[in-house]
């Protein structure tokens, strides 16, 4: 979900943001007055994205490993950091950098090797940095030379020659920091240009602009509701605007018409990437639960195949793991899944326990076998607040479940329990075409809530009837 921003009405002072501005006290003492890289490591640490090593230290000649790359991205356009599990053997739950590994991996900046493992101590080269930096701010590289080449022509890199961007050289905290920086606040780029072409409008009261992408930054002024703006840029969360007096960054929530891809999520993907796997549960010998004459594989089936019919009127690519009354194994469920490369799982049931047990719950997986922990509990979120709102049943929760068909899969993957079938008030809504209409209905807008989290731009289907 979108993380709160305190929005509060500022005496208007206008003060244009420049690299002055930017230079704040120095934070480390092995930094000095005179770096090269002052401007840019003291503009990171301001907001959070780069620290020292707790003596006041930044060691801007140390190189940078992989653990590093992946966290100083990461804090910088917004990943979930929160140690965890990874897929890796290698990093562990209480690694300073597993939250960010895990998060970078799943928005596809940076990948793990075959046998496993990240190397999270692996030295990371300037032609690897510059593919990280292209896959979290869009700039739309498909290998270290284009990536390097988008940088370049951004001016936010420079090669060590003329003929030479130095692909194979380890690069420097000091130079990762630059780069970095450079591509966050294009004010700090060697040629500080960038078009803005984005039309919104601010919809909150008040909005503060900073000179950074999060609330760690500055606030340099704020801007009144039904302010126009023109957009530059997106990082993270946060959009580089500019009004008639101010110029800076925004949070995007506070801002119309910005479906814009938030880097670091979709990596610039379409919804027609994107493969979504529905799965009615029981079916053929297995009826599933039952109660008041309903069976359990009945009552998915169909309510899976609405879900279907809305998800067939947009470009999301579909499998279904049955659309008939035969029965999948557990681990054939899981197998389709997989062969068809989804990005999503949901599988449908109803719930059946004593007749007096009700209400609507949604399970996630969470422990590494699959690894997709944040997204899963992200998908069952979404899909349990909408079937809330649209059967008014009892809130059971969203909840962590050890079901096959969830545990074993390699994508993020939710389990949903619709209603009791042998509850009395439950079943009213079950056995009804119109309320298991209303139920696709809820699943739908839960798979376009978790997609638009994650940035795509799905706002034109929730039309969809």
């Amino acid at each position: 979900m979108r993380k709160t921003v305190f929005v509060i009405l500022l005496v208007f002072v206008i003060l244009p943001l420049t690299v002055s501005n930017i230079q704040a006290a120095q934070p480390f003492k092995d930094v000095g007055s005179t770096h090269r890289a002052l401007v840019s490591i003291n503009y990171l640490a301001e907001g959070g994205i780069v620290s020292g090593n707790g003596n006041g230290h930044f060691l801007p000649d140390k190189t940078v490993t992989r653990a590093e790359a992946a966290t100083m991205i990461g804090r910088a356009v917004g990943l979930d950091g929160t140690k965890r599990n990874t897929r890796f053997h290698d990093v562990g739950s209480q690694s300073f950098a597993s939250g960010y590994i895990q998060s970078a991996v799943d928005a596809k900046i940076i990948s793990g090797y075959v046998d496993g493992s990240f190397k999270p101590n692996n030295p990371v080269t300037r032609g690897e940095m510059a593919l990280l930096i292209s896959r979290a701010f869009h700039y739309n590289a498909t290998n270290t030379a284009s990536a390097a080449e988008a940088l370049m022509k951004r001016g936010i890199a420079q090669g060590i020659t003329q003929t030479d961007f130095g692909y194979t050289y380890n690069i420097k905290r000091a130079d990762f920091a630059v780069f970095l920086a450079r591509s966050i606040n294009y004010k700090l780029r060697i040629s500080p240009q960038v078009s803005f072409n984005i039309e919104t409008e601010v919809t909150a009261s008040s909005l503060n602009v900073r000179t950074g992408p999060s609330t760690a930054y500055g606030a340099v002024g704020s801007i009144p509701k039904g302010t126009k703006v023109q957009g530059s840029y997106i990082v993270g969360e946060w959009m580089y605007i500019r009004s008639s007096k101010l110029e800076g960054f925004v949070n995007s929530s506070y801002l119309s018409g910005t479906d814009t891809p938030k880097p670091g999520e979709n990596n610039g993907q379409s919804v027609a990437s994107q493969m979504i796997v529905i799965d009615p549960g029981h079916g053929g010998h297995d009826p599933g639960a039952s109660g008041f004459g309903l069976k359990e594989k009945d009552v998915v089936l169909d309510t899976s195949l609405k879900v279907k019919a809305l998800l067939d009127k947009t470009p999301f690519k579909l499998t279904m793991t049955r659309e008939t009354d035969v029965y999948p194994t557990l681990a054939k469920r899981v197998e389709i899944a997989k062969a068809a490369k989804g990005n999503i799982f949901v599988s449908i049931h109803a719930n059946k326990f004593n007749g007096a047990a009700n209400g609507t719950e949604t399970y996630y997986y969470s422990a590494a076998t699959n690894p997709y922990v944040a997204d899963s509990k992200l998908l069952a979120t979404k899909i349990q607040n909408r079937l809330l709102a649209a059967w008014n049943l009892r809130n059971r929760d969203v909840k962590k479940g050890n079901f096959h068909v969830i545990r074993e899969n390699n994508m993020p993957a939710v389990l949903v329990e619709m209603g009791f079938i042998d509850n009395e008030k439950d079943v009213e809504k079950l056995k009804s075409p119109e309320w298991r209409q209303k139920a696709a209905e809820a699943i739908f807008y839960g798979i376009l809530d978790f997609y638009k989290e994650k940035g795509f731009n799905v706002t034109s289907y929730y039309s969809i009837k």
